[in-house]
């Protein structure tokens, strides 16, 4: 029953195609970003769940309230 429903859309042939082509727009933009990245901004970001002195100033604040 849903295959005919299917079968008598026009143009249903179109969304797959569209759908590939965001899905591989959004995979090279996100590959671009990857290589392009500042090296810092990364490194910074990674070490940010083990930085002491902001687990320690955040304890702070949070005992201050």
């Amino acid at each position: 029953m849903y295959k005919n429903v299917l079968q008598n859309i026009d143009n249903i042939s179109i969304w797959p195609v569209i759908s590939f082509v965001i899905f591989f727009l959004f995979f090279l933009v996100l590959l671009w970003w990857v290589f392009t990245a500042d090296k810092k901004f990364i490194e910074r970001m990674s070490n940010l769940p083990m930085d002491e002195k902001l687990n320690q100033n955040s304890s702070l604040k949070n005992q201050a309230l």
